[in-house]
């Protein structure tokens, strides 16, 4: 018997087994039926063992089974729903019984014999588990991934929205031989501490490089696609065979964030996803009826689910300015629509809900092979569910039209783009949450360095690449001598260790050095490391700077950002109308 066919009697829907116990304020999954059914498969026993249980049957044969109990089998009786069992009837004629404990109540309401009813919900519930492993679609990150998320650490999930039309229902949309591409794609990143997350979304027609990808093929062999420069973002998936995993190796080489895992939803993810939670609401500014999505709203709060979700997630040419962007405002409100109806008590604590939410979930989602297993899901969903909605917050790559193109279709990073790059991978929020933590910090770090600067000419430094891009240590050489007059550098070669960050460290006699190195190289006072001295080669006694995987190239500031750059933005406890 399948895990969908457990518990069937009568048509009972398995999501109508799980009830809540009194006694932990849980849901938990009963598997006692209201008619009997088959035994769950079992190992086999023993010749012995069947011996000693035929002779146990023997000798209770002569006492009288209970009502609704067939006779030789220890099965809970099914709850009665009319009538008035003897023993209790006899109770009412009588004096009023005593009140039943908490622990008898715990245990009428498993229906009979306590160590029966673990065994069988606790090999039905691994059979359901197994039957939503089974549901999990998961494909190779070939190396381009993290390893996975953790648990002490921040999190970046690529959200990968295709749009392959394969599913019942949706070849009537858009191109329906289309391979699949990156049509919509959201980094999403969640603070390490789990206070505040920033959903950005990449805009698909933005110009990028896409790098080589090795990618595993079928047969476990490997095999390098090759990459392509100045091509529309989109075509990272799909194009060329292209997998998710060149997806990600994509948005690490545009953001500077390398994804921990990655997950693909297709038109049939909106569509069972929303119907799963019983649909959103989402707000129109004024009415909307367009022949492309298939959308037909009227003005005002709208529920939708299923097909409608899908259409006004599809829909860009009736809202904004017809284009890519204004659809991503458009599906940044649906988003947030669903992250306040999947936070609400409304589908938390409605067991029917959650089932079907597991179900749709599992069979909807592509995952990569970190996350091929229903516990790592469930760990990944804990980890999310810390989150406020009011500190979940959306915005978009910032881009301009494309400068070479006559005809506008494409578009091209802003100036500010690696400021929002350089929040996401410093961990800042772009909600309110942690201003105040941010401005002590900031406070601390600038604290560190005020005092006297030396002259750039009396400044010693000795010069490692713990890390940087080969040559990185001689650049900076050249640029801090004939660009800053720091003439008594030198380059020393490769540190010991690689460092993920850049580390400046000096004696107490170096203070006034090494403040006016840090301000010449954009140090933060976390890179400001109070130890000893070396000797250079001149035999004096110098700092050493160490540059750590986070050097950018010489010139470039190394002052972690404090707070995020003002760009346009909503959280997802807003609710937002479309226009």
């Amino acid at each position: 018997m399948d895990a969908q066919g457990r518990g069937r009697a009568d048509n009972i829907d398995p999501a109508d087994q799980w009830v809540l116990n009194p006694n932990t304020g849980e849901y938990e999954l009963r598997l006692t039926p209201s008619t009997p059914q088959s035994p769950v498969p079992g190992p086999r026993r023993s010749a012995s063992r069947a011996k000693g249980d035929a002779a146990g049957r023997s000798a209770s044969a002569g006492r009288t089974s209970s009502p609704g109990r067939a006779p030789g089998r220890d099965v809970p009786s099914p709850r009665r729903r009319g009538g008035v069992p003897p023993a209790e009837a006899s109770n009412r004629r009588g004096r009023r019984p005593a009140k039943k404990s908490k622990a008898k109540k715990v245990l009428l309401w498993t229906g009979g014999s306590m160590a029966l009813v673990l065994v069988v919900a606790a090999v039905g519930g691994y059979l359901y588990i197994e039957h939503l492993n089974d549901n999990i679609t998961a494909v190779s990150d070939d190396g381009a991934g993290t390893g996975g998320f953790s648990k002490d650490k921040a999190i970046n999930i690529l959200l990968i929205g295709t749009d392959k039309r394969t599913g019942s229902g949706n070849e009537g949309y858009g191109d329906s031989g289309s391979v699949g591409h990156a049509d919509t794609t959201i980094l999403l990143h969640v603070s390490k501490d789990r206070s505040n997350a920033t959903a950005l979304s990449i805009p698909r027609d933005l110009i990028v490089d896409v790098p080589d990808c090795p990618t595993t093929q079928a047969d476990g062999s490997t095999k390098v696609i090759p990459g392509d420069s100045d091509v529309r973002f989109n075509t990272s998936l799909g194009q060329d065979d292209r997998t998710p995993s060149c997806t990600m190796r994509t948005v690490e080489e545009l953001t500077g964030v390398t994804p921990d895992n990655f997950m693909v939803a297709d038109f049939n993810a909106v569509k069972t996803l929303t119907s799963a939670v019983g649909g959103v609401d989402v707000c129109l500014g004024k009415d909307i009826n367009d022949a492309d999505s298939h959308l037909n709203l009227k003005k005002g709060m709208q529920h939708i689910s299923g097909e409608n979700a899908l259409a006004f997630v599809r829909t860009r040419h009736s809202v904004g300015f017809g284009g890519d962007l204004s659809r991503i405002a458009l599906q940044q409100q649906f988003l947030s629509a669903l992250m306040r109806k999947l936070k609400s008590n409304d589908t938390l604590t409605d067991p029917t809900k959650m089932i079907k939410l597991a179900e749709a979930g599992t069979k909807a989602l592509t995952v990569d092979s970190q996350l091929d297993d229903i516990s790592k899901l469930k760990d990944l969903g804990l980890e999310l569910g810390k989150l406020n909605v009011k500190n979940l917050t959306f915005t978009t790559v910032p881009v301009i039209d494309n400068p070479a193109e006559k005809v506008k279709a494409t578009v091209v990073l802003a100036a500010s783009a690696p400021e929002v790059f350089k929040a996401i991978q410093n961990d800042v929020s772009f909600s309110a949450v942690k201003k105040q933590q941010a401005k002590a910090k900031s406070d601390a770090q600038a604290a560190k360095l005020k005092g006297t600067k030396s002259a750039a000419s009396e400044v010693r430094v000795r010069i490692l690449n713990g890390g940087a891009e080969a040559g990185s240590a001689q650049e900076t050489l050249s640029w801090l001598q004939n660009d800053e007059d720091i003439t008594k550098s030198e380059n020393a070669g490769n540190a010991p260790a690689e460092l993920a960050k850049t580390t400046l460290e000096y004696a107490p006699d170096q203070a006034d050095q090494a403040r006016k190195l840090a301000d010449v190289m954009g140090l933060s006072g976390s890179a400001m490391k109070p130890g000893k001295s070396v000797t250079n080669s001149q035999g004096l006694p110098a700092m050493t700077l160490t540059l750590g995987k986070d050097f950018q190239g010489a010139g470039e500031s190394l002052t972690a950002p404090t707070k995020a750059p003002d760009v346009e933005k909503t959280t997802a406890d807003k609710v937002e109308c479309a226009k």
